[in-house]
């Protein structure tokens, strides 16, 4: 992972860890955590990556002209996001759609930006409209809609502790709002 982390500011959150490490009873210059500091520091720049990413430019460094104006579907992507309230995981998987005006974009732009926004500190209700407000600007297109289903490990391992909730989220824009009949579609395809 190590290659792929901005090293900026690891050490100083390194720092932090083991002082975490210290406050919860810890040793941390026990043998297990003595490179632990250091792993997390790597791990949560790893995990808020998105900060450093810029989603519409994702989307328009491939578009292209294209005449289709039926429904693009992505369905079933892998998401791994980190709760702002616990900086616990939640996981799941979004489902996204557009029906193009003239402008279509790469398919794995779609998984791209899911993975931007994702990575970041967030909450579900906040990253389904994130994905849906970037398609909407980088392609203009007649409409947006994304549906994100995920679980939470902040309600999994701690608090009400109910391990197999899953949250869905949708956000809708253009012809997924007007159409019931294109939003339904929409609903048929990603069940």
């Amino acid at each position: 992972m190590a290659d792929i982390v901005d090293e900026k500011n690891v050490d100083e959150i390194a720092y932090h860890v083991k002082e975490i490490l210290r406050l919860l009873g810890e040793d941390p210059e026990r043998e297990g955590l003595v490179k632990t500091p250091v792993r997390v520091a790597k791990s949560l720049k790893f995990l808020t990556k998105g900060y450093q990413e810029d989603a519409v430019q994702i989307i328009k460094s491939a578009v292209f002209d294209e005449e289709y104006q039926q429904m693009v579907l992505v369905k079933d992507i892998e998401l791994y996001s980190t709760c702002e309230h616990h900086m616990l995981p939640f996981l799941g998987k979004a489902h996204v759609a557009y029906i193009p005006n003239g402008k279509i974009t790469g398919l794995s732009k779609i998984a791209r930006v899911v993975e931007t926004f994702a990575r970041r500190l967030q909450v579900q209700e906040r990253l389904t409209v994130e994905i849906r407000d970037c398609i909407q600007e980088a392609l203009e297109p007649l409409g947006v809609a994304v549906v994100i289903e995920a679980s939470h490990t902040c309600m999994q391992v701690r608090g009400v502790q109910k391990s197999h909730s899953v949250t869905t989220t949708s956000a809708f824009s253009g012809a997924f709002l007007t159409s019931s009949k294109t939003r339904s579609e929409f609903l048929n395809l990603i069940k």
